[in-house]
């Protein structure tokens, strides 16, 4: 694959089945980026924020990442086969395989899995490139997960017609359990919260730095830092910053979060542009006991409001599966 010296693509027609997209830079995750993370999105993840919580709860020393913030880093080091995506679809099939501690370097692959063409749109050739992702740390795997980009083709259509599938069914979570990590979970605080019950952030959130973390996680979409190459004639905001806005609301309603095991999906079903305010609810779907704690399987979903604060349609279907006590 050529991506040419101006880092012009790849773009649809571009690509083949099995290919591995060249790396991006391995990042060294340090404290600073843990503050930079929280100064965009506000996440109270405990452990991460509170260093000597976070040795209690593992029974190690040294700081803890955001979890969100390690699957920025991966998102982002996936980015050199979407700088030409029109639109992120979905995230699906997310195994968070462990926690990462600061000062572990982070390195990521990106496999092409499938392409299918698009329907060509106001006489622009796209197509679907379905993604197979794995990163690792200096102490083992961190994630594993697929992804789906809608990418700009730059001649036509070359015929690809792979069957891709869509966002993941629920994984059943007594498959995860071999995730949870064994900690003492009795130094984070319980919340109690019945299968079913949906539960409304009332601190609502606004879409700011929206290019910061783009640059901090090396996130390559043109559409991301330049409006122009939007079909929405302006800077669309990266989805994964919608999801960490998201994660940031789900610690505040859920302050004792140990970590996030799996995602079942992650679908972007609206567009999101800075300064853009959003709410988010909340709903348990699904618990289960495990190694002393809960799994805790979550519909998240966020909304637009608007200037009156009626709150609008839904932009974000996210689905994580949570270990708290």
């Amino acid at each position: 694959m050529s991506q040419g010296a101006d880092n012009d693509g790849p773009y649809y027609d571009e690509f083949s089945q099995g290919m591995t997209i060249p790396w991006l830079p391995p990042v060294t995750v340090t404290e600073a980026d843990n503050v930079a993370y929280r100064m965009i999105t506000g996440d109270q993840h405990l452990p991460s924020a509170d260093r000597g919580l976070a040795a209690k709860l593992t029974g190690r020393q040294g700081g803890m990442v955001y979890p969100a913030l390690a699957m920025q880093y991966s998102i982002g080091q996936t980015t050199n086969a979407t700088r030409r995506a029109i639109a992120n679809l979905y995230y699906r099939s997310v195994r968070i395989l462990r926690t990462v501690q600061v000062g572990e370097t982070l390195r990521t692959t990106a496999t092409v899995l499938g392409l299918a063409d698009g329907k060509p749109r106001d006489g622009q050739h796209r197509g679907k490139v379905w993604l197979g992702i794995e990163t690792v740390g200096d102490d083992g795997p961190v994630a594993r997960y697929e992804r789906c980009a809608l990418v700009a083709a730059r001649h036509g259509s070359p015929g690809h017609a792979d069957e891709i599938p869509g966002p993941s069914d629920p994984a059943p979570l007594a498959g995860l359990v071999e995730l949870v990590p064994s900690w003492d979970l009795n130094v984070l605080p319980r919340t109690e919260w019945a299968v079913g019950e949906t539960r409304t952030d009332a601190m609502r959130d606004h879409v700011d730095l929206a290019p910061s973390l783009a640059r901090m996680t090396f996130n390559q979409a043109f559409v991301h830092r330049d409006g122009t190459r939007s079909i929405y004639n302006k800077r669309l905001v990266y989805g994964g910053h919608v999801q960490g806005l998201a994660q940031s609301s789900l610690s505040r309603v859920l302050p004792g979060i140990a970590t996030v095991v799996a995602w079942d999906g992650c679908d972007h079903v609206g567009p999101a542009f800075e300064g853009d305010l959003l709410a988010f609810r909340h709903t348990v779907v699904e618990e289960l006991p495990a190694n002393g704690g809960r799994l805790l399987r979550f519909e998240v979903r966020g909304a637009t409001v608007d200037a009156e604060g009626t709150v609008g349609d839904d932009i974000l279907v996210w689905t994580p599966i949570v270990l708290a006590p």
